[in-house]
C-alpha cells in the first residue's frame, strides 16, 4: 500500500480517478514521476487556464521571491497589491466601464461566496437567496447551501437554510420557464418565499454539467433583480479570468453584476487567491467583519498581474475565440456520431452529454478510457454524465488535435459496445 493510501484521508477524490504520481507540468501536459506524459484537461479544476508552469508569469514570480519582496501582508497596503489592483483597473475595469471596488478574501472560492452571501445579508436586511438548480459554489456551510448536489449537501451534518433552489435556463419545450417562475414567486404574495436578499449563478454551470446561459436570460435575470431591488452576484470563478473568451462571462450580455466573484486563475500561477469585485455603495463592511490571515496572498498579487500582461501581450482573448470555434467544430462531428449526443459549451469549456443512453457510467468508462491513453478528463453534471473539456487556454494547436483524437477514439469505441449506433444522418 502507497503512501497516500496509508497517511491520507479518505476524501481525497481526484486521485482516485488519475491514480498514477504525477511529478512534473509544462503548459498542456503533466508527466508522472517515471516520466509518462499526460495530456491535462483538467487543468486545477480551472486554476491553471495560462498552463502549468507558465514561463511569462514564473519569471516575475522568480523576480519577486530574489527580491525578498513581501510575500505575508494580511491586508496591509503593499506595492503588489497596489501593483495588481492597478493593472486590473487599467487592463479590465476602465475600457468595460466598470466600477467596482476589490475585496481581497480567503484563499479558496468558497471563502469569496462566503464574502459576498454575507455582504449582501447586511446591506439588504435579508436572509433569503436564490441559486439555481445545478449551481455548484463550494461546500463550505454558506456556500454548500447554495450549491444543489444532492451528494455534497448530504456530507453538511446539519440543515442548510436560507436558500430558495428554482430551475436554470432550459431550451426543452416542456421544461419550466425559470424566469417565469421567479417573477411569480417574487410577485404572489401567497408564494410562502421570502424575498431573497440576492440571486447568485454562474454564466456557465461547470459542475452541473456545462449549462450555458444564453445572454437574453441573463439580462432577463438581471432586469427582474433590479424590479425588486435584490442584488445579483456572479459567480465567475470557473468560467472566468478569460475562460469563456472574454475574462468576465457576463460580459456577452453586457450586464454589470451587484457582486462578482472570482478565483481559481486569478492568481495565473494556480497559487491561492479570491475576490470579490463590489458595485462600491454596497461596500458597507466594518472593519474586520470578514477577516483571514491568507486575505491577498502577495505572490499572488504578482502572479495576477504578470497574467493581466500576458493575456494583454498574446492577443489571448483572440487566441481562446479561434481555439473555441475550432473545438465547436470538433463536437459538431462527433455529435453527428450519434443522435444522443449532445454537446454543449462557450469558449474553451465543453461538455458532451450522455445522458440519453441507458448506459448510465458510459461518460465514466470513456473517461477512463481517455486516461488510459493518456488524457487526463473528468465527468460532471447529473450522475456524472457529461464529459467536460477545460484544456489551457495556451494549449498548442497539435497537443489539442492530439487530445480531440484521443476523446474521438474513446467516444466511437465505447459507444459501440452499447448498442446500435443512431446516426443524426440516419
Amino acid at each position: 500500500m502507497n503512501v497516500f493510501e496509508s497517511y491520507e484521508s479518505n476524501v481525497r477524490s481526484y486521485s482516485r480517478s488519475y491514480p498514477v504520481v504525477f511529478h512534473k507540468a509544462k503548459n498542456a501536459m503533466l508527466y508522472t514521476d517515471d516520466g509518462k506524459p499526460y495530456i491535462d484537461f483538467l487543468m486545477g479544476a480551472g486554476a491553471l487556464n495560462y498552463g502549468h508552469n507558465n514561463d511569462y508569469i514564473k519569471s516575475r514570480l522568480l523576480t519577486y521571491m530574489e527580491e525578498d519582496y513581501i510575500m505575508q501582508g494580511l491586508d496591509m497596503f503593499t506595492v503588489a497589491k497596489s501593483e495588481f489592483i492597478t493593472a486590473f483597473n487599467d487592463h479590465l475595469l476602465k475600457p468595460l466601464g466598470l466600477p467596482y471596488k476589490f475585496q481581497f478574501c480567503g484563499p479558496t472560492g468558497t471563502n469569496a461566496v462566503e464574502a459576498a452571501l454575507k455582504l449582501a445579508r447586511n446591506y439588504t436586511g435579508r436572509s433569503n437567496i436564490i441559486s439555481f438548480m445545478g449551481g455548484y459554489h463550494g461546500l463550505s456551510q454558506g456556500s454548500l447551501a447554495i450549491t444543489s448536489n444532492e451528494y455534497h449537501r448530504k456530507a453538511a451534518g446539519i440543515g442548510l437554510h436560507n436558500v430558495t433552489f428554482i430551475p436554470y435556463e432550459s431550451n426543452k419545450p416542456n421544461d419550466t420557464d425559470s424566469l417565469a417562475y421567479l417573477s411569480m414567486i417574487l410577485e404572489d404574495t401567497h408564494s410562502g418565499i421570502e424575498k431573497p436578499a440576492a440571486v447568485i449563478l454562474e454564466t456557465v454551470q461547470a459542475e452541473g454539467g456545462v449549462n450555458v446561459a444564453s445572454p437574453q436570460w441573463l439580462r432577463a435575470l438581471k432586469t427582474i433583480c433590479e424590479q425588486h431591488d435584490i442584488l445579483f452576484i456572479c459567480d465567475d470563478i470557473q468560467i472566468g479570468c478569460g475562460r469563456s473568451g472574454d475574462f468576465f462571462s457576463f460580459q456577452r450580455a453586457e450586464i454589470t453584476p451587484d457582486i462578482v466573484v472570482l478565483s481559481k486563475s486569478l492568481s495565473g500561477y494556480g497559487l491561492p487567491m479570491a475576490m470579490l469585485l463590489i458595485r462600491p455603495d454596497l461596500d458597507i463592511w466594518q472593519p474586520g467583519e470578514h477577516n483571514g490571515t491568507f486575505r491577498g496572498y502577495q505572490l499572488a498579487f504578482a502572479g495576477g498581474k504578470a497574467a493581466l500582461e500576458f493575456r494583454r501581450s498574446t492577443d489571448l482573448d483572440i487566441a481562446v475565440k479561434r481555439k473555441s470555434a475550432y473545438i465547436r467544430s470538433f463536437l459538431g462531428k462527433l455529435a453527428a456520431i450519434d443522435e444522443r449526443i449532445h454537446i454543449r459549451g462557450l469558449g474553451m469549456m465543453w461538455g458532451i452529454d450522455f445522458s440519453a443512453f441507458e448506459d448510465k457510467l458510459l461518460a465514466k468508462k470513456i473517461a477512463k478510457k481517455c486516461f488510459e491513453d493518456q488524457l487526463i478528463i473528468e465527468c460532471v453534471g447529473r450522475e456524472d454524465r457529461v464529459l467536460k473539456l477545460l484544456p489551457a487556454l495556451t494549449i498548442e494547436e497539435e497537443v489539442l488535435d492530439e487530445a480531440l483524437d484521443v476523446i474521438r477514439k474513446s467516444v466511437v469505441q465505447c459507444v459501440s459496445t452499447t448498442g446500435k449506433v443512431v446516426s443524426h444522418q440516419a
